[in-house]
């Protein structure tokens, strides 16, 4: 049986990992499932995480209510749906190894044309078109799906339209809250959620709520171009984490 104390440390830690991601950082939210990881197997730990996450979307979607794109979510929801519901059609089936192998390459390799083209020279903004969003839309659902890793998908999508820092955190934190509703019917039908668990979320989630306001605290601190390049570094250090993780289970 875990320790009580480093199962409450991990699981307080993840929290407020996932409540800074609705605050703004994004990325951080891809450390919540491993932490969840050193106490318990990561199915229960994203399972456990997902009620928390709800409470702190709705913190989320209230910070940012008038800082969105419009237009990104709708091109972005309809296409997460169809992720969602083909990670639930192949939950059995599918290696969660092999997802995040995949999407650690898929980030190396945007990382790597973000880098040929700053050289080359500066690059428009590229609009929010609809084939592309549909492919990625659908990746971020799925990845989110089987391991709460929608984000790389989403920055692969959203960062070359070089957004406003802010538009970026928000259109991130209502997709992926729309995202984080539409696992729950999944997750219960495959009995991942427990309902005795509830009291475990009720202490968590001051705690991620907290997170969420120290994550947009920071990000309205950060200047733009220094948030950019933290959101990459980021990437770039998850990327290689889900690459390791998957080659390594």
């Amino acid at each position: 049986m875990t320790d009580p104390t480093l199962f409450w440390t991990a699981a307080l830690a993840a929290a407020f990992f996932v409540g800074g991601s609705k605050g703004g950082l994004p990325v951080i939210a891809l450390l919540s499932v491993p932490t969840m990881s050193l106490v318990m197997s990561p199915m229960q730990g994203a399972a456990l995480l997902l009620p928390v996450y709800l409470v702190s979307d709705v913190f989320g979607i209230w910070i940012y209510r008038h800082s969105f794109s419009r237009r990104n979510l709708v091109i972005l929801i309809p296409a997460a749906a169809t992720g969602v519901f083909a990670g639930w059609l192949l939950a059995g089936d599918t290696d969660e190894n092999v997802v995040r192998v995949i999407i650690g390459c898929v980030g190396l390799t945007f990382l790597a044309m973000r880098q040929r083209s700053r050289m080359i020279g500066k690059r428009n903004p590229q609009p929010a078109d609809v084939p592309r969003g549909l492919i990625w839309g659908s990746v971020s659902g799925f990845t989110s799906f089987v391991s709460h890793a929608g984000g790389p998908a989403f920055q692969l999508y959203v960062l070359p339209q070089q957004l406003p820092k802010l538009m970026f955190a928000g259109t991130s934190t209502i997709l992926f809250a729309i995202i984080n509703v539409m696992k729950v019917p999944p997750y219960l039908a495959l009995g991942l959620i427990e309902w005795g668990d509830l009291r475990t979320v009720a202490i968590l989630s001051p705690m991620a709520i907290f997170g969420a306001w120290v994550g947009y605290r920071l990000t309205r601190l950060i200047p733009q171009r220094t948030f950019f390049i933290v959101v990459e570094i980021a990437l770039f250090l998850i990327s290689v984490n889900l690459i390791r993780v998957g080659l390594s289970s």
